[in-house]
């Protein structure tokens, strides 16, 4: 498309290029909090109970799991700019599907459309990062696009309690037309290919080998399964608080959107942290005073809710600092997993981004199911993620860490 092939070797940062990297992974998480504060109210018009809507959010996070298998191998082989178009694509063609549905089985199967078209956006700024920029670079560029990125499920939930509070659910999928639109439209004018080393004639069995020796490292699982664990402590809350917030507090939809731009607030203060320090400190280290502080943060919840504060602020409060844990610990998690094979980066990016969505795919439908009259299920599996995440760091405890220049 533009000539800025060479230009595109060294890493210099365009501003414009941050900026569309932003908007394009802010596209899934978008579709996955817009609606939130929706939900207890799509399960009234569509006549259907909690648990059923859950599976809007489920499901969708399962589709984003497997499309990130797919589409980070198929941007190693066909390169980062069609896969991307094509992606964004699908998501406005989805989320069309959600705006006309009249059933919740219509509904369903828009939202796992919308799914697959979007996390594109997330695997592939991942991966596009890793083609541009050298290994000491890939944690804090990392941080900073998804300290952007996080100013979008912050206001998502605030827009959308709004929109549903004046034109009813359908209205929040409406905005999502409009904004993956835009991001295509955006990413078909401003992105040349970054890929210059595609795999011509990669095979499904080299893709395999490829995934066999990812599969086969130590390192890239402790990698992973923190960022999992992390990210599944996060949308544990993401599943349980509209109920938490609506039905048992019995606040409304646009007050629960307010309250949950804390949660965003703590993440990009721990992603401005990550991009200032993650070089000196070292990811192993960043990741270590993550977990524990996410840890620290659910201890107090539970605390402050055993003692019989039973507000809002008590489970936000502490949100916001798993926030900032979450902040610690994913991009240097997440340039660790694809660092591990630098040959492999699109490929590692969908791998371990798959488990970090598909474990909250999981957990999602579990906290649906245990909630029911009183907050205490939820603080249980958040406290499980949280010990699970401080064990996975074993596996890489003890071993240099490659992205630091090894």
């Amino acid at each position: 498309m533009n000539h800025h092939n060479a230009a595109a070797a060294r890493p210099a940062v365009k501003p414009s290029l941050i900026a569309l990297l932003i908007a394009v992974s802010a596209v899934s998480p978008l579709g996955i909090n817009m609606y939130l504060p929706s939900m207890p109210g799509m399960a009234r018009a569509l006549g259907v109970d909690f648990t059923t809507i859950q599976l809007t959010l489920s499901l969708y996070l399962g589709a984003m799991a497997l499309g990130q298998l797919i589409i980070g191998p198929l941007s190693d082989r066909f390169g980062r700019r069609p896969v991307l178009l094509i992606g964004l694509l699908t998501f406005v063609a989805g989320s069309v599907l959600c705006l006309l549905a009249q059933s919740i089985g219509v509904l369903i199967f828009g939202r796992i459309v919308q799914a697959i078209g979007g996390c594109a956006g997330i695997t592939l700024s991942r991966a596009i990062v890793r083609d541009l920029y050298g290994r000491d670079q890939v944690a804090s560029m990392i941080a900073y696009v998804t300290m952007g990125m996080a100013v979008a499920p912050m206001v998502a939930p605030t827009i959308g309690g709004l929109l549903e509070t004046f034109f009813g659910w359908r209205a929040s999928f409406a905005f999502l037309i409009g904004f993956g639109g835009l991001a295509l439209v955006f990413a078909y004018g401003q992105l040349s290919e970054t890929n210059h080393k595609r795999a011509s004639g990669e095979t499904a069995r080299e893709l395999l080998q490829g995934y066999r020796s990812l599969f086969r490292s130590r390192q890239f699982w402790g990698y992973t399964l923190v960022t999992s664990f992390v990210s599944a402590m996060f949308f544990a809350f993401l599943a349980g608080a509209p109920y938490v917030m609506i039905e048992l507090l019995k606040r409304s939809p646009a007050e629960y959107g307010f309250y949950f731009a804390m949660v965003p607030c703590g993440y990009i203060l721990g992603n401005f942290v990550t991009g200032r320090i993650a070089g000196a400190m070292g990811p192993n280290r960043m990741i270590l005073a993550g977990t524990l502080l996410s840890l620290a943060s659910i201890a107090s919840m539970a605390a402050l809710i055993a003692s019989g504060v039973f507000v809002p602020v008590a489970l936000f409060g502490p949100m916001l600092f798993i926030g900032v844990a979450n902040g610690l610990v994913l991009p240097s998690g997440i340039a660790g997993a694809v660092s591990v094979r630098p040959d492999l980066a699109g490929a590692a990016s969908g791998l371990s981004g798959s488990f970090q969505i598909g474990f909250g795919a999981l957990v999602a439908p579990i906290v649906g199911a245990a909630l029911s009259s009183t907050v205490w299920p939820l603080i249980v599996i958040m406290a499980i993620c949280s010990l699970l995440a401080i064990v996975s760091l074993v596996l890489v405890a003890g071993q240099r860490m490659p992205v630091a220049g090894g």
